[in-house]
Parts: C-alpha cells; structure tokens; sequence
C-alpha cells in the first residue's frame, strides 16, 4: 500500500493587509532617511537667507544629529511600554510640525529649535517603525525580505537625500527641502491608524529612570564631542571633554542596569552575542558608507569641480547598490546565513571601496567612481541586511523595541561618527591645503581607513558570529 508524499510547504506571502503595512513603514523609514543628508547641500544658502554666522551654520546639522543619537534607545524603550504604533505615530506628527515650521523660520533660533524637533521625531519614529515591522512579520524569510527593503530603502535615502536637497534648492528654494516631508508625514498619519496594530508587551514594567537618564546624557555627550571632532578637530577641549563625558556615562549607565531591578536594557541582551557584535557591525556599516558619500562630494567638488547638484546627482549609482543590495540580501540569508551576508558583502565593500584609491584628477575617473559604488552600495546593503537580522533575531517581541532601538542608536551614531573621523584624516594628510592635488592626497588617505575598516568588520563576523544561524540566532549564549 503506497502512501503519498505530503507536499512541500508554500513559502510564506504577503498578503494585502501586510502589504500596506510595508508600503506605510517603508515609506515613513525612507523619508527619515533623506532627512538625515537633504540640508547638506543648502546649508550655505540657510546661512545667508537667516543671517547665520559661519561658526553658528553647523549647529542645522549637529542640533538634529544630537537629539536623533541622543533619544533613540530611550523612545525605542518607551515604544515597548506604551505602544509602538502611538510612538510611531506620534514621530511622525512631530515630523509634519516641525519641517513646517522648519520650512517657515524667520530666524535661526527657529529653524534650529525645528531641527531639534525633527531629530527627537527620527528619535521616536526610526526605532518604533523598525519594532512595527519585526512584530508584524513573523521571524523567517517574510522579515528578512521587509528588513532588506527597509534597509534598501533608508540606504538609499540617505544618498537620496543629498540629491534631491540639491534639486529643491536649485529650483525652488531650501526651504522646500522641509516642507517636502509635510505631506509624506500627513499621508502616513492618514492610513497608519486603519492598517498598523498596536505593539506592545503585556507586562508594563517602570521606566528605568536612572538608566535612562544616564544613556541619554551619554550619547548627547559623545554625539557632541563627534560633532566638535568634524568641526575643530580631535584634540580640541570641546572634543575631548565630549567624549570623556559620554564614555563616563556609558560606564555608569551599564552599572546601573547591572543593579537595576528592571532596566531600560536588561544586560543579559546586551550580553547577547547577535545583539552586541551585529551592533558593531552595524556601527562600522554606516560609519563606512556615509563617511564615503562625505569624500567623494570633497572629490567631486573640490578636485573635479563639480557643482552640488552634480555631485549629488552621481551619488544615483550608489543609491541603485544599495536597493539591489536590500533586493539580494534577504535571498542570501534564506540560502546560506546572516553571517555569510555580513561577510561577502563586506568583502564586496572593501574590494570597491580600496578600488577607489585609482581616482585620478580628472573628470574620465567617473568611469571608475560609477561602478565601484555601485558594487560598493550592494555589499554595504548586504552587511546592512544582516546586521538588521542578526541583531533583531532571537528576542521575543517583547523586547523587538529594544533591539530595534539598540539598531536605530547604532545607525545613527553610525552616521554622526564618519564624517569627523574622515575630516580628521582628509586635514591630516593634506595638511589643511585646498588645492586639487592635496585634496585628492586626503580622500586617498581616508578612503584607504575606509576600506580597512570595512575589513575590520568582516574579521568581526568571522570571529564573533561563527555558528550563528540562517536567521541570525545565537546558538550558544
């Protein structure tokens, strides 16, 4: 008597409702994205049309950078207490209001106090939506595929965001580079409600207010001394007393959560292998891909002379790298692991990254610079993805707002670090001149520490992440 064979499992879909729900969260996560580079190229037009002096014009960047960095792993924390979806929501309101008032600022006290606010809505909405989209798709191919969309999608903003800054203010004026995420913010808080379920562990414990007071100060402290590194350099007084406060803190903030009897981080997850090591993977993803958007605009405009929409412009090539990368990396993980995305994209990285040392003088070096960041763009999409994964895998949804608040604060140090650390090299090693020549001697030098960096992170995969799973488990503790 023969038996039939069961038939093969269909693979997990999509089904309309989670659709949407993709559509939303991506959408919100993208535009959150372009806001982090979208006022680079206009910053000297904000300073003339508000009077800002040239010493007070970095503050539009590092007062959104500080309450970004700052608040994230606190919102991502209170998202799991009183609900990820009405923190969400309530970023994205926040969103709305402050890039009109933004977009509205007759002086710059106001349009600073509007960055401050777009920077705690990033704060509160990153880690909340990236909590939403791991508790609305079960752990498994269906969340790999979201996360390497989100991942595609927030890369590519970034780069996006340089472009299309450039374009609004070439043809409008800088402040549509605000107004431009007033629709988007009101269209997301418009169909959010109906399609996204609230989010949230059944037990509510207290807010660890020491914890979070004392992680919140720490990472003002060391976004500030990072910013003040760019601007003036590593050994300046500002610098140095930014990152001692903020290492200090971080010190005590991992005291008192050792103590605590229930902690903003319980430290059994930040032991967690998958959780500590792809933060540091992450960490190195965005230091070493926004940190080469920053030298390659130095190149384009300062060797090549390239105006900023051109520069920007040329940045397409990276941002169509990074969709691929998001496209492929969830393909890649179905079909070896986490680890094997963090490591061949890593390797893919740094071989188009240390490519890059060949750029010449001359405008035919495009034909190199296109390519290169294109590869470039798909392995950095790919380490991205697994770092999304790995980080996220393993916790119950309980503590998703946690990990996810803990990949927001990585991303967006990340970002907030690359750029001084590159500055340092390109001023070291060109020895302050703006010449051509001298400039191109300092992005060699500084994407030479990029590519090696990019390096750095594939050994810590290889090390620290040996026998972790498909789906970025840690087998052992």
């Amino acid at each position: 008597m023969s038996t039939l064979a069961p038939a093969p499992a269909r693979p997990p879909r999509l089904t309309g409702r989670l659709k949407v729900v993709l559509a939303v969260l991506l959408v919100a996560q993208f535009t959150l994205a372009v806001d982090f580079s979208i006022l680079n190229v206009a910053l000297p037009l904000i300073g003339d049309g508000l009077g800002f002096s040239l010493a007070n014009l970095q503050w539009i960047a590092t007062a959104f950078a500080l309450s970004a960095a700052g608040f994230t792993l606190l919102f991502g924390r209170v998202g799991d207490l009183v609900g990820r979806k009405r923190v969400f929501l309530a970023g994205l309101a926040l969103l709305g209001l402050a890039s009109l008032a933004g977009g509205l600022a007759p002086t710059p006290e106001i349009l600073i106090a509007a960055r401050v606010a777009q920077g705690l809505a990033t704060a509160a909405a990153t880690p909340a939506g990236l909590a939403l989209l791991t508790t609305s798709f079960p752990e498994g191919p269906l969340r790999q595929k979201a996360l390497g969309l989100n991942g595609a999608l927030m890369s590519a903003g970034f780069t996006t965001g340089a472009t299309l800054g450039g374009v609004l203010t070439d043809l409008l004026s800088w402040r549509w580079a605000f107004f431009v995420n007033v629709p988007v913010a009101l269209a997301v808080l418009l169909v959010a409600p109906a399609v996204i379920e609230e989010s949230r562990p059944a037990d509510r414990p207290r807010i660890d207010l020491p914890g979070a007071l004392s992680v919140t100060l720490g990472l003002l402290a060391l976004v500030y001394g990072l910013t003040q590194a760019g601007e003036h350099g590593w050994t300046h007084p500002a610098t140095l007393a930014g990152l001692l406060a903020g290492a200090v803190l971080l010190a005590v903030f991992y005291a008192v959560e050792s103590r605590a009897a229930q902690p903003l981080i319980p430290v059994h997850v930040l032991r967690k292998r998958t959780v500590a090591w792809g933060n540091v993977l992450g960490l190195l993803a965005f230091v070493t891909e926004t940190s080469l958007v920053y030298l390659l605009t130095l190149y384009l405009q300062k060797t090549l002379g390239f105006s900023a929409l051109a520069a920007g412009v040329s940045f397409a090539c990276l941002g169509l790298g990074t969709v691929l990368g998001g496209l492929l990396a969830p393909r890649v993980i179905a079909r070896a692991s986490a680890r094997a995305a963090l490591v061949g994209g890593g390797l893919l990285q740094a071989a188009f990254t240390a490519v890059l040392l060949l750029l010449g003088g001359t405008p035919a070096s495009l034909w190199l610079q296109l390519p290169a960041t294109f590869l470039g763009g798909v392995g950095n999409m790919l380490v991205i993805v697994g770092f999304m994964v790995t980080a996220t895998a393993g916790l119950p949804d309980r503590e998703q707002g946690l990990a996810t608040g803990l990949a927001s604060m990585s991303q967006q140090v990340g970002i907030t670090m690359g750029t001084p650390i590159m500055s340092a090299i390109v001023t070291a090693t060109s020895a302050g001149a703006v010449s051509a020549g001298a400039v191109l001697h300092g992005v060699r030098a500084a994407v030479a520490v990029n590519a090696a960096l990019v390096l750095l992170g594939v050994l810590v995969a290889v090390a620290a992440l040996r026998g972790a799973g498909a789906r970025g488990a840690d087998p052992a503790r």
